[in-house]
């Protein structure tokens, strides 16, 4: 009897035992009774019913193990996020999935390869089970394929310069599908693009010719500035020039004016007429006469007692004032 007691105990125990499940914070299980979904456990303690409900096992991908642990197990250094495993607590944190490098054909057929980082969150662990068979295998072969479409449409330069749309676009197709998985993508990142060596070396030397042709556009440009300017300064300085002439010149006359008007003011008019008349005649004499070639030999008029007369009328006039 007392041996029946203890076995009716220790059964009770492990039924207590296998009955009671924890749940952390950042965890959810999926519970099936009878190979039916019953419920999600949520953090904290649950109980569940041993024999008949089982939780049910989801496929995700985990870190990879470093060092020699990752060594043991074939895996390379720089490997992560690329081991599959089965397992009945889901993570619904925030977890990193890396895409394999892959060639991709450009619009304009040139072979780059690419590789991106996603960042994906367990969202409906009901949906990350049941509506997908292999979550982490769908998402990524959706990846994949939707970048080979995007990089397409695109030609090197497009891409190459282009990487925040190639993020956006890819990011909303991706979370468009997982939304119907039970998960949400955060955001993807294009990791590395690589184009192949002889690419890369037209393309440094397209970059070199531009940035030749940018440094004589610049100088040309330079050179015509200096011309305008130069130009521009010799216009000022000829306008400043001809404006000071013309200032001079009305200054001048002026003068002449003004001195021809208080002349005519002490002469009077009649006086005044015969001054201009006999320095006419003087400026008249002055220019006559001569041959032109250095002679310096000058002809009188006949009638010198004319001129005599106007210097001597010229001298009256003054005298008489």
């Amino acid at each position: 009897m007392d041996m029946v007691m203890i076995g009716i105990a220790a059964v009770v125990i492990i039924v207590i035992y296998k009955g009671i499940v924890v749940i952390r914070n950042s965890e959810r299980m999926v519970i099936e009774r009878l190979g039916n979904y019953s419920r999600t456990l949520m953090p904290g303690i649950n109980f569940i019913v041993p024999f008949l409900d089982r939780p049910r096992e989801f496929i995700w991908k985990s870190p990879a193990a470093s060092g020699a642990l990752g060594r043991l197990l074939g895996e390379s250094d720089d490997a992560s996020y690329s081991r599959l495993q089965t397992v009945t607590r889901i993570d619904i944190r925030e977890t990193v999935l890396d895409f394999p490098s892959q060639t991709v054909i450009t619009r304009d057929n040139v072979s780059i390869h690419i590789n991106a980082l996603l960042y994906i969150e367990i969202t409906n662990p009901h949906d990350a089970i049941y509506r997908i068979a292999n979550l982490p295998n769908a998402i990524e072969k959706l990846g994949q394929t939707t970048l080979r479409s995007l990089v397409g449409e695109m030609e090197l330069d497009k891409t190459l310069s282009s990487r925040e749309d190639i993020n956006a676009r890819l990011q909303v197709t991706l979370d468009q599908a997982a939304d119907d998985w039970g998960a949400k993508v955060k955001r993807v990142e294009v990791q590395d693009l690589n184009v192949p060596d002889d690419v890369q070396a037209a393309m440094e030397k397209q970059m070199r010719a531009e940035r030749d042709k940018r440094a004589s556009i610049l100088e040309a440009e330079g050179a015509r500035q200096s011309d305008i300017l130069k130009a521009e300064g010799e216009k000022q300085a000829a306008i400043l020039v001809a404006e000071g002439n013309r200032t001079a010149r009305i200054l001048e006359a002026d003068g002449e004016k003004a001195a021809l008007d208080k002349l005519k003011e002490a002469l009077g008019e009649q006086g005044f007429s015969q001054y201009l008349i006999a320095i006419r005649y003087l400026d008249t004499l002055n220019t006559i006469g001569t041959t032109g070639k250095g002679d310096k030999t000058v002809f009188m008029p006949i009638d010198a007692t004319a001129t005599l007369g106007a210097i001597g009328g010229i001298k009256e006039l003054f005298q008489g004032k």
